[in-house]
C-alpha cells in the first residue's frame, strides 16, 4: 500500500506497524490464553518503513479469526499502528480483506461503522493473477476526503 497526508501526496518517511492472529485465530501473546495452536516463529508483528513514493509492504500468513465481543468471531483482520511527522500520537487502524465477504458482515468492529464508504477504508482489495499467493493492496489516508477509519483506543 502506500500512505498519504491530507493534500493527497505521498509521505515518504512513515512507519506502519502491525500486530494479528496466526492462521488459526491465536496470538502470540502470554494474555491469548485460547485454545488455538502456536505457530513456531511467528510473531505476528511488522514493520515497514514508507519509501520516497510513500510504499509500505509486509509478506505474512493471513490472519484466521479470533474471539469477538457477545461469544462471537471477527472477522480475519491485521492492526496498523501509522506513525508520521507532525502527529503527535500514532493512529491506530484495521485491515480486512475483499474476500472475507461472509466473516465481514459478521464482525462487529467493522460494523460499528455506519458509513459505507468510510467502511470501505478498512479493506484491503485482493489482486488478481496469483492463486497461490494471495496479494492485497491497502492504502491509508492520514486526512482528507478519503480519510482512512482510525479508532480510539
Amino acid at each position: 500500500g502506500r500512505v498519504y497526508d491530507g493534500e493527497g501526496q505521498v509521505v515518504p518517511d512513515a512507519v506502519i506497524e502491525i500486530w494479528q492472529a496466526n492462521i488459526f485465530g491465536k496470538y502470540d501473546h502470554p494474555e491469548d490464553t485460547s485454545d488455538f495452536k502456536i505457530i513456531n516463529d511467528f510473531s505476528g508483528f511488522g514493520r515497514s518503513c514508507t519509501d520516497k513514493d510513500g510504499h509500505f509492504f509486509f509478506i505474512t500468513l493471513k490472519p484466521g479469526r479470533v474471539p469477538g465481543r457477545g461469544n462471537t468471531l471477527q472477522a480475519p483482520h491485521v492492526s496498523v499502528n501509522v506513525f508520521a511527522r507532525g502527529m503527535l500520537k500514532q493512529q491506530v487502524t484495521r485491515i480486512y480483506f475483499s474476500d472475507e465477504v461472509k466473516a465481514n458482515t459478521e464482525d462487529s468492529v467493522l460494523n460499528s461503522i455506519d458509513d459505507d464508504s468510510a467502511r470501505n477504508t478498512l479493506i484491503a482489495q485482493r489482486k488478481e493473477g496469483n492463486d497461490e499467493i494471495l496479494e492485497y493492496t491497502f492504502d491509508i489516508h492520514l486526512q482528507g476526503k478519503m480519510e482512512t477509519v482510525f479508532f480510539d483506543v
